[in-house]
């Protein structure tokens, strides 16, 4: 009876001691939270990102934004924030439906990557210059 307990002691005792550290890593992964940025996320504000003309199939190399250009404010964990470059945030003006609704202030839309929330964007609404028509 006691020889189950004393043979191989010192494996026994190792695997204990790794299945409780096991047990402590999954059990902190499963406890982070998963969701919205919290009050304590970082903020950061990017001038100068281009906006993309997006349209489907016709061409749009005639038209012109004013401004071309709008700044970002997005926020987000400090390892992401941290590496995050201002090429990794899009902004786009859609002009697939020009023709039918001509109004010439669009919404910008703006795509960030994962775990990056956008908080604003400067401004909301750029004007689009349409060519003159021969």
């Amino acid at each position: 009876m006691r020889d189950w307990i004393t043979k191989d002691f010192w494996w026994k005792l190792f695997s204990v001691i790794l299945a409780v550290a096991i047990w402590l890593t999954v059990h902190k992964v499963r406890e982070e939270p998963v969701g919205s940025p919290s009050l304590a996320d970082n903020r950061l504000t990017y001038t100068r990102i281009p906006v993309r003309i997006v349209s489907t199939g016709a061409d749009m190399s005639q038209y012109r934004l004013a401004p071309s250009v709008v700044s970002v404010t997005v926020s987000g964990p400090s390892e992401v924030m941290g590496v995050l470059q201002a090429n990794q945030i899009r902004a786009s003006v859609d002009l697939s439906d020009l023709e039918t609704n001509p109004e010439l202030k669009r919404r910008v839309e703006v795509a960030v990557p994962f775990h990056v929330t956008l908080i604003s964007v400067d401004p909301q609404k750029i004007g689009v210059i349409i060519p003159p028509k021969p």
